[in-house]
């Protein structure tokens, strides 16, 4: 059983290995306090504190996929192995998310050699809700209520536990970084004085079918922002594009609703005026990677911006 955690968890490294957003592989501790069914012994309950050690991958910001293995640390004798799925409802505001919990949990008695246990072995399936919030653009914190009933094992038939979980997962992909080229110097004559050229690039990804502005992209919007702000003779011209996937006229209304997303989050969050913004849609015919692989989608499903401008050096 061990051996197959062990398993989930080396795949989930090796997809990792692709991901560039804070979506992907993250690892961290839990603390659970579990009340088990009173049938498990001959009377009262079974309580138990486990530590547990977690790793998981994240989907799109929406889904997540997680195997675990903890043990007690106070109470009765017991190991506890779970494979859960994830899935926080709601938009990503960069506060509490709430979120749905579901899997299989594997429990291993066999150390405590105590008479009165009902049994040693035995699988239960489980679902809770919880919620999370990232305290640090890599460190989330959570906190759920959990159900488990139990499935198979020795003893007596089905049983009812329960568990309060609490948590830190570290994520492994850093958020993206404003892109800002380096500035290049341009030389005047003699007694002129010296320039130099900058250029702020914009690039939002978008999950399938979603016309969403991801929180993650929170610091690049506020760069482009604060140097419309400064230069405001300046204007910001916007793309919206898609993958293929889908029809095509209902792909150039979704471009559309991109591009107009982005602008809405500058012009209302910043204070940007909107007569300083144009906005194309392009649907699906201006792809910049492959159409037939997900990373390719992923970066097809994009809004594209750039400004250009010449300031004095002091």
């Amino acid at each position: 059983m061990k051996n197959l955690f062990i398993a989930v968890g080396i795949f989930m490294l090796a997809v990792s290995m692709s991901v560039q957003s804070q979506e992907g592989l993250y690892i961290g501790p839990s603390l659970s306090y579990y009340y088990l069914d009173s049938d498990r012994v001959v009377s009262g309950h079974d309580e138990a504190g486990v530590l547990s050690f977690n790793i998981g991958y994240r989907f799109s910001n929406d889904w997540a996929l997680e195997a675990s293995h903890g043990t007690d640390v106070a109470g009765e004798d017991i190991d506890v192995s779970q494979l859960s799925a994830y899935y926080w409802f709601g938009e990503d505001d960069g506060g509490w998310r709430t979120y749905a919990v579901g899997g299989y949990a594997y429990y291993d008695r066999e150390g405590e050699k105590n008479l009165q246990i009902e049994e040693e072995y035995t699988h239960q399936l489980q679902a809770g809700l919880g919620m999370s919030n990232m305290i640090t653009p890599q460190l989330e914190l959570r906190g759920d209520v959990r159900l488990l009933n139990k499935v198979r094992g020795e003893g007596k038939g089905s049983m009812w536990d329960s568990s309060v979980n609490f948590g830190l997962r570290y994520y492994f992909n850093k958020p993206a970084e404003p892109i800002v080229e380096q500035p290049v110097v341009v030389r005047e004559p003699e007694m002129a004085p010296e320039t130099r050229t900058l250029t702020v690039k914009l690039n939002v990804e978008f999950e399938f079918d979603k016309a969403d502005v991801r929180a993650i992209y929170g610091d690049e919007l506020e760069a482009v922002a604060n140097a419309m702000k400064v230069h405001e003779d300046i204007t910001l011209e916007l793309e919206g594009h898609t993958d293929s996937r889908g029809k095509e006229g209902y792909n150039q209304d979704l471009s559309l609703r991109r591009v107009e997303a982005v602008k809405a989050k500058i012009q209302e969050e910043y204070g940007i005026d909107a007569s300083r913004i144009t906005t194309t849609g392009y649907g699906e015919s201006r792809p910049i990677a492959d159409n037939d692989t997900d990373d390719g989608r992923a970066r097809n499903r994009r809004v594209v911006g750039e400004m250009t401008f010449t300031e004095v050096v002091k």
